[in-house]
């Protein structure tokens, strides 16, 4: 399978993008569209994956938290797309510019449905943390880059 993995650049990628996040991330719990937004859109590197019709399939994102650390946030791959490495390829992108960052660490909010996906690729739960729409439980995790 063809898959693509970039940032998106035109106007038509972003809304596409933030699309995939909110419906696959915020919808399903009843989220506004603007809940999956957040004051960290135009500071962030931004990841999509492309099927073979140009089609976005998986998103992810990135931010600094300070010097050493970024976070990510809102990784959401389109149901039919799961367990076809899509979400594998979207971290890895995500994590190299952590490293072209020079950034020591990664610590990203973990929904308990992919605590196992993170665990594979590495990364620590240190804490139980909150829960999203009262319903949704998450788990602090944290990967050090090498």
């Amino acid at each position: 399978m063809k898959l693509v993995i970039e940032s998106p650049s035109k106007n038509i990628d972003f809304e596409s993008y933030y699309y995939l996040r909110w419906k696959i991330l915020r919808k399903p719990l009843g989220g506004s569209f603007s809940s999956c937004i957040d004051q960290y859109e135009f500071n962030s590197s931004h990841a999509m994956c492309k099927n073979k019709d140009d089609k976005i399939i998986g998103v992810g994102r990135i931010h600094n938290m300070d010097d050493t650390i970024q976070q990510i946030r809102y990784m959401a791959v389109h149901k039919e797309y799961r367990r076809m490495q899509v979400g594998n390829k979207i971290l890895y992108f995500l994590e190299e510019s952590a490293k072209k960052n020079k950034k020591k660490y990664i610590v990203l909010y973990a929904r308990e449905s992919a605590l196992n996906f993170y665990i594979n690729n590495n990364y620590k739960v240190y804490e139980k943390a909150h829960l999203l729409y009262g319903t949704v439980q998450h788990y602090l995790m944290k990967k050090r880059l090498k």
